[in-house]
């Protein structure tokens, strides 16, 4: 038999400018890579939680807060990726959160077969929604707004909207972000599956730049 696959599990959430970070980095890379990426959507918010950390943390230190924000300037420019924040990163992120979003796209996710597509597009312009064009991504008819720009058709959109509020997707939301939480580091987070002997994989946890 042949060596393991080289596959990358990629953990994040499009509350998370860092993840969008992430996220076109793998998404630019995995052929030239070589790698086999799993999407992993997860919620920042329970990640926080469950690590004990004040989710506006980084805003209460006003050197970090000074940072982060020319830190993202820089890694937008340099990765090409339109990060915009929006006119309250606090509210966006905190105050209204990422929950329905992330449900939404663990739905997609569940409804979809031979791979990721749909689950990459819907994440991606519901990040350029919150991250670049300071809109809402809370209400259903933003995630509708955000999932027929990804070429979902209405019926899709529909049907995972209604999968978005089953306990099914609000535990497989729950679990990705138990196992996130689990590898100590919040998101951007990625799980490598490395080759060592014959049929044997083991993970590496690598954490990008997080939040």
């Amino acid at each position: 038999p042949g060596p393991c696959p080289g596959v990358i599990e990629l953990f994040y959430d499009v509350v998370s400018p860092y993840s969008w970070l992430g996220f076109e980095v793998m998404c630019r890379y995995r052929n030239v890579w070589n790698i086999d990426l799993k999407l992993r959507p997860a919620f920042l918010g329970g990640i926080m939680k469950g690590a004990g950390n004040s989710p506006k943390s980084p805003g209460l230190v006003p050197n970090k807060f000074l940072y982060m924000t020319k830190d993202l300037n820089r890694l937008a420019q340099y990765f090409n990726v339109p990060i915009q924040p929006p006119s309250d990163p606090f509210e966006a992120m905190f105050d209204k959160g990422s929950l329905a979003a992330m449900r939404f796209v663990t739905a997609v996710q569940e409804r979809e077969t031979g791979g990721d597509e749909q689950v990459e597009c819907v994440s991606r312009e519901l990040w350029r929604r919150i991250w670049s064009q300071d809109k809402d991504i809370t209400k259903p008819e933003s995630l509708t707004e955000a999932a027929l720009k990804a070429g979902l058709s209405n019926r899709d959109i529909e049907e995972a909207l209604a999968l978005a509020t089953s306990d099914k997707i609000k535990e497989k939301l729950k679990k990705a972000t138990e196992e996130a939480l689990g590898h100590g580091v919040s998101i951007p987070l990625t799980s490598i599956w490395k080759h060592i002997i014959q049929n044997t994989c083991f993970p590496v946890c690598s954490p990008l730049v997080s939040l």
